[in-house]
This record gives C-alpha cells, sequence and structure tokens, in this order.
C-alpha cells in the first residue's frame, strides 16, 4: 500500500469512527478536517465533496464488514457451522467500538438514506443487498449439505436473520436492553430450528 493510499484509508478510519457518532448526513469536510488535523482543501483533494465522502464512508464500512465478519466465517466448514460463523461474527460487528463508537453506521444510515435518493443510499442499499445474498448463498449450501431442509426459502431465511439483528441492534443501542443479546440467540436457535425440520405432512 502506498502512501497515498495508506493515509486516504487513515482518513476514512477517522470519517467511518466520526459517521458513526454524528451520522452521515452530520459528517462534513470542514468536521473531518478538525478530526484529523488537516486543511479543508486536503481533504477535498481526496473527496470533492461531501457526498462522495458519504460514499466513500459507506464502502470503507462495507470493506471492514468483509474483513471482520465474512472473511472469518468462510473459514468455517460449509453448511450449518458457517451460518452459525456468520452470526457469530455479525454480533460482534454491532460491538465494534474501536472502528465505530457510535454504532453500526449501516443501521444508523438505514434510517438517514431511506428517503434520500442518491450515490450514498444507492451504495447502502448495494452493501446490504449483497449481504443479505450472502447469507442467503450460506443457507443454500447448508440446504447442499443436508443440514438444512430442502425446502427451505434461502431468502426468507436471511430477511429473517435480518430481522432478529435489526431487532438486536435496536434493544442494545436505544434500550439498553441487557438481555437484548441473550434474546438474539435465542431468536436465532429458533430459526435454525426452523431451518433444520422437514415440515409435518
Amino acid at each position: 500500500m502506498g502512501k497515498g493510499e495508506e493515509t486516504r484509508r487513515e482518513i476514512l478510519g477517522n470519517a467511518l469512527a466520526l459517521a458513526s457518532e454524528v451520522g452521515l448526513s452530520g459528517l462534513s469536510i470542514g468536521l473531518l478536517a478538525d478530526r484529523v488535523g488537516m486543511s479543508k482543501s486536503g481533504l477535498f483533494a481526496h473527496f470533492a465533496s461531501k457526498e462522495r465522502l458519504q460514499v466513500a464512508v459507506l464502502e470503507e464500512a462495507s470493506a471492514r464488514f468483509v474483513a471482520r465478519v465474512v472473511a472469518p466465517a468462510l473459514k468455517s466448514p460449509r453448511g450449518r457451522a458457517r451460518v452459525l460463523a456468520l452470526f457469530e461474527h455479525w454480533l460482534k460487528w454491532e460491538q465494534q467500538v474501536d472502528i465505530m463508537p457510535g454504532g453500526c453506521v449501516f443501521m444508523a444510515a438505514s434510517a438517514e438514506l431511506d428517503d434520500q435518493p442518491g450515490p450514498a443510499r444507492d451504495q447502502l442499499v448495494a452493501s446490504q443487498r449483497d449481504w443479505q445474498e450472502t447469507i442467503a448463498q450460506a443457507a443454500r449450501i447448508a440446504k447442499r449439505e443436508g443440514h438444512f431442509r430442502a425446502q427451505l426459502d434461502e431468502a426468507q431465511f436471511a430477511f429473517e436473520l435480518y430481522g432478529i439483528m435489526s431487532s438486536f441492534y435496536y434493544h442494545q443501542r436505544l434500550m439498553r436492553d441487557e438481555h437484548a443479546e441473550r434474546r438474539a440467540r435465542k431468536a436465532f436457535d429458533r430459526l435454525l430450528a426452523d431451518a433444520s425440520k422437514e415440515p409435518q405432512s
């Protein structure tokens, strides 16, 4: 990695942390310049606009998500074990205070950008569709391995797992529910049990 790319990654790391605290809409080149000790003109050369900065932050968040959640889980054996690993690493992602002290940027941005068309929303939607497809593919492989029932709807499985994690985040971050993780695990166990059993004839 060249010095220029290394500098950009360091800037984006700070931008990601800042966005987790003030939101994407609150993130600005001026605010980030103060955070990293650079001039606005220096940062402008990297991003050119607030919109491009927002997109870059979401891309950086996606890259780190892959590195901390997807890549480690893919080292697990194909099938049920890999689905379990995806869930476990996703739970840890929601608590990555070293890179997102203010909470998950994806969850916060989904509320900010749901009715704001533009490149940032497009980037967020694309990353979350990719993630849901990753979950669905893991479930699909579990079916092939004989760990999940043949009739399982993989897209529905991904939808319900996403719902569990969204609820976990809401109850942990907003409600300060000390039982949030236990409840998420209980809900996931039920989802796994449903995925594993054949329907009654």
